[in-house]
């Protein structure tokens, strides 16, 4: 027993140095976007990544804006998070929505459920529901900060530390990178960080209600996300998938 207990105690010891190494990198690196780049802004889908995050720009006083894209599908429960975020952590979480005459214009054309019909009317509903609130948000800001890691997803395997973000004309920062799903969540356990509840029924990326569903056991994070697709189209235009050349500029951390 004494063995088994000096066993755990390692065990334990080095998940917390890898943890708090983890997150003195993600902070060091989104204070280099600031020396370099400021001023910045973090997107946050009030997901659990994004909410490592926040309570790291809160925490450590970094003065990086915070912006949620509403898209007006968005759950009940990520809604109640970004208020609760608010009273927590005493930031002004900036909300931006669609353009209303695109939108009305697509409805009329698709429906509410177009974004079934095919991947082209899909993504087109994400460019107007998401995509072009984010120019929006990005404008006047050097640089912004997405929770992105490489292992969420097949089309995320080679998301840079930071990259230059060639169609919003910034800088973008990937703090989170080379976090594992376990290193997010031994932050928010430690740290006592709000969190989506849809992340404990199975939901490890939530999205708009009807593009977003629970995963099944082996399945990677972002399986549930636009479900009835195959697996290499699911991203919605915020973050495009950088080329090969792009990845080897960039550099890519372990």
């Amino acid at each position: 027993m004494p063995q088994t207990h000096t066993i755990s105690s390692a065990k334990a010891a080095k998940a917390l140095s890898r943890a708090i190494s983890r997150a003195k990198a993600a902070r060091a690196l989104m204070i280099d976007a600031i020396r370099d780049h400021g001023p910045v802004t973090l997107a946050s889908s009030m997901g659990v990544e994004d909410m490592v995050l926040v309570d790291l720009i809160a925490t450590n006083d970094l003065g990086i804006d915070v912006f949620v894209l509403d898209t007006g599908r968005l759950h009940t429960e990520t809604l109640a998070l970004v208020q609760q975020a608010r009273a927590r952590y005493g930031i002004d979480f900036k909300i931006y929505v669609p353009d209303t005459e695109q939108l009305q214009t697509y409805l009329a054309s698709h429906g509410p459920d177009g974004i079934f019909n095919s991947i082209d009317t899909r993504k087109t509903c994400c460019a107007i529901r998401k995509v072009e609130p984010l120019g929006r948000a990005l404008k006047g800001y050097g640089a912004w900060v997405t929770g992105m890691r490489r292992d969420q997803s097949v089309t995320r395997l080679g998301v840079p530390d930071s990259e230059w973000d060639e169609p919003n004309g910034l800088h973008k920062y990937n703090p989170l990178a080379n976090w594992s799903s376990k290193d997010v969540w031994a932050y928010i356990d430690q740290h006592k960080v709000p969190h989506n509840p849809l992340h404990k029924q199975g939901y490890p990326s939530i999205g708009c209600t009807p593009c977003t569903r629970a995963i099944n056991e082996g399945e990677d994070d972002r399986a549930g996300r636009w479900w009835w697709e195959n697996p290499d189209t699911k991203e919605c235009g915020l973050h495009p998938a950088p080329t090969k050349s792009e990845v080897t500029k960039s550099g890519v951390s372990s």
